[in-house]
């Protein structure tokens, strides 16, 4: 096994590659033996891609995830399209090929979110498509600190309306992968968010979270909300100023939106600057059919580029983070990181 790091200046992600490739090693086996390497490797570099070990279809790679984690995750109060393939895989995203996907930590507005995220390339777009990623330690550091402080200190209120079966964006239904109610109010009600039933059956939610955390393993306070991401002018300027007339310019009435947590509007200013800063730290790794992408999903965050031609990439997901395991660091991970 040989290893580099892809964009040395970002320090992320580390390749691990097979030293020849006249015999195919055993990719799990060496994953299960070398499993604290890789951990230690995430704690770094926040993300680790193994390149040229032939991973190439779904059930090798649902194999290769349940060989690195018991504990796989689902993707309920996910608010991107995708398709649930099994018990463990989904594919990655469904969102229209042209468009550009912001880089975000998954599901970072829920109670809850996976600690991993195990990305597979099973087909390469023709030109774009990459999965893109940047350090969330990198983004924090190089913020205005007069906008963190602000941020930390407000927090962010993610506001979403999911449709009954008809409407723009996903239902209810969709997101929650269930269509009987109690079942959703009992899984709002443990995540901490508020919620009201509409007429029609469709569903408001509101929850207030921080805008930033502390990795529960290493420490390290990392910037970890979709503030940009929820807030329409994340949207092209076209589709920006459609969306307001659609609505009449009710921001409460948009599928998602953020505001802070006392209910004033974030300056679109701040929010530029905060998408201006992760640009800066973007790394494009564009994908290799048969590779395998791991991600810590609090360390760094992850979007997509546009892409031409087919492309087909899945995901898993595994472990599960909540607020309470983030909201500080403890005196012994402080004193960890001093000892290095």
């Amino acid at each position: 096994m040989k290893t580099s790091v892809f964009d040395s200046t970002q320090n992320l992600p580390l390749i691990f590659e097979p030293e020849t490739q006249e015999e195919q090693m055993d990719l799990r086996a060496w994953c299960t033996q070398n499993r604290a390497f890789i951990d230690e490797s995430l704690a770094k570099f926040g993300a680790v891609l193994f390149r040229g070990f032939g991973i190439g279809t779904e059930l090798k790679f649902e194999q290769l995830v349940r060989s690195m984690s018991k504990d796989i995750s689902s993707y309920v109060d996910g608010n991107s399209p995708r398709t649930k393939l099994n018990s463990s895989i989904y594919t990655s995203t469904e969102y229209p090929q042209e468009f550009f996907i912001s880089l975000h930590n998954e599901l970072s507005y829920a109670g809850q979110w996976p600690e991993r995220l195990f990305f597979c390339c099973l087909v390469a777009a023709e030109h774009g498509g990459a999965t893109a990623l940047a350090d969330c330690r990198q983004i924090l550091k190089h913020l205005d600190v007069s906008i963190v402080n602000e941020f930390r200190e407000k927090r962010i209120k993610y506001l979403r309306n999911l449709h009954n079966g008809t409407g723009f964006g996903q239902s209810w239904q969709q997101t929650f992968e269930t269509t009987d109610t109690n079942t959703v109010e009992n899984f709002l009600r443990r995540s901490g968010t508020d919620w009201q039933w509409g007429a029609d059956r469709s569903l408001h939610l509101s929850g207030i979270r921080p805008a930033t955390a502390y990795h529960p393993l290493t420490g390290e306070e990392v910037w970890f909300n979709q503030a940009d991401q929820f807030h329409p002018s994340t949207h092209p300027k076209e589709v920006y100023e459609m969306m307001m007339m659609l609505y009449d310019g009710k921001r409460e009435r948009l599928p998602q939106n953020a505001v802070f947590g006392d209910g004033s509007q974030i300056p679109e200013a701040a929010l530029e600057h905060v998408r201006a800063t992760v640009a800066e730290h973007i790394v494009d790794c564009g994908w290799q059919p048969g590779d395998v992408l791991i991600v810590d999903n609090m360390l760094v965050c992850h979007g997509r580029m546009p892409f031409t031609g087919k492309r087909r990439v899945l995901v898993a997901m595994s472990g599960a983070v909540g607020w309470d395991d983030v909201a500080r660091p403890q005196p012994e991970m402080m004193s960890n990181q001093e000892g290095h």
